[in-house]
């Protein structure tokens, strides 16, 4: 990689997938780029899609933050464990270090998912997913306070923009969406930005190595732990929420993370950074067309707030991986 200004520009591509991993163009590697990107940018498409329906079914499921974290994790996990043991078969076992990074990233994870599903109930399905892009602020913090990497100018500048637009966007300022609870939502909203910038920057430390299903089946199981202790102690945890319940739940975990995380891990180390940054940007869009298509009317405070931080997303991340060349990107 290139400098630490780079590393944390690029780490701060918008992430706001629920929920996978990290995807890393090898050392060395080129990503293709030029007229054939038909396949890796329809699979970036695709997966952007597929995660920004995240938070339209967790709200269309109608059951607790605790229920809805906790039970898309253990779903995830009857897809993600056969995967993982197929792959240990292929690649060899993770080391141990590396396994130990994993779990602490899944434990925040866990936090993250309990959350980020509260703001979804109190603000809704489409301020909550631009809400989440808060990490994009996080991140650099995190990375200045534990490895001293430099903050860049254009970041000094852009994050009281973006915490401005947060603002607006939850309704704490402006005028709320009738119904919501704007105070409550940015703060769960802030919350699960916070302990997903701490899970990003922890599965950076452990890397993908060799393998790239294990570590996401990881630290999901350790996020399943997680969401049932924090959501048992503070919302309760319904195992029998009913049929329609489990079918959204269902599309929660398959859909809007294993689905999404294949596609967009096949999909990013092919397309250059810019590229497949500006891409993940499709992510916030999409989550908003879909809340208005589930009855959400957020306001246009509200939307100009949106607005505002899908732009700072962009700016931070497109112009830094355009400048690297290479870098890393998130699929949650």
């Amino acid at each position: 990689m290139g400098s630490d200004e780079t590393e944390i520009e690029a780490a701060a591509c918008p992430g706001t997938a629920r929920r996978a991993g990290t995807v890393r163009v090898p050392e060395g590697a080129e990503p293709r780029r030029g007229g054939r990107l038909g396949g890796p940018v329809a699979g970036a498409v695709a997966g952007s899609a597929c995660i920004s329906a995240s938070a339209a079914f967790m709200k269309l499921s109608g059951t607790n933050a605790g229920t809805g974290a906790f039970l898309r994790c253990a779903l995830a996990l009857l897809v993600l464990v056969p995967l993982a043991l197929r792959e240990r078969r292929r690649v060899g076992s993770r080391p141990v270090r590396y396994l130990l990074t994993d779990l602490a990233a899944g434990l925040l994870l866990g936090v993250d998912m309990v959350f980020w599903a509260a703001s979804v109930l109190h603000v809704g399905a489409a301020i909550a997913t631009v809400l989440l892009n808060v990490q994009v602020v996080v991140f650099p913090l995190l990375a200045r306070l534990v490895s001293k990497a430099a903050l860049s100018r254009r970041f000094l500048c852009t994050a009281p923009l973006m915490l401005c637009g947060v603002a607006l966007a939850s309704g704490a300022v402006g005028h709320p969406q009738p119904g919501s609870d704007p105070v409550a939502g940015v703060t769960y909203g802030i919350a699960a930005g916070v302990t997903y910038a701490g899970y990003l920057f922890l599965m950076r430390l452990g890397g993908g190595r060799a393998q790239t299903v294990g570590p996401v089946c990881v630290s999901t199981g350790a996020a399943a732990a997680a969401a049932a202790l924090l959501g048992g102690l503070w919302t309760g945890i319904d195992l029998a929420p009913g049929w329609p319940a489990w079918g959204w739940l269902a599309a929660l975990a398959l859909v809007g993370q294993v689905l999404a995380w294949l596609l967009i891990t096949t999909a990013l180390p092919r397309l250059a950074p810019h590229v497949g940054a500006g891409l993940l940007l499709l992510q916030p869009v999409l989550a908003f067309l879909l809340g208005l298509a589930i009855g959400e009317r957020p306001t246009a405070t509200q939307l100009a707030g949106c607005v505002v931080v899908v732009a700072a997303v962009g700016f931070n991340s497109l112009a830094g991986t355009a400048r690297s060349g290479s870098g890393t990107a998130d699929a949650r």
